[in-house]
C-alpha cells in the first residue's frame, strides 16, 4: 500500500480514536502514521539506489 495512504489511514484512526476517547485506537492511529512514514524514507533510499546502480552501468557500458 502507498505510504501516504497508510499514513492517511493511521490519521483517521487516531482523529476517532481521540474523538471517541479511545486511547488504544488513537496509539494505533499514530503507530500507521509512524510506520508509513518510515516505510516512505525506505522507499525513496531504495529508488535513490537504484538510480546510482543504474547510473554506474550505465558508465561502464
Amino acid at each position: 500500500m502507498d505510504p501516504n495512504l497508510e499514513e492517511a489511514k493511521g490519521r483517521v484512526k487516531e482523529a476517532v480514536g481521540d474523538l471517541t476517547d479511545n486511547d488504544d485506537l488513537k496509539a494505533e492511529g499514530a503507530a500507521d502514521q509512524t510506520a508509513a512514514k518510515a516505510k516512505g524514507v525506505v522507499d525513496d533510499v531504495a529508488h535513490k539506489v537504484e538510480d546510482v546502480i543504474d547510473s554506474v552501468k550505465d558508465k561502464l557500458s
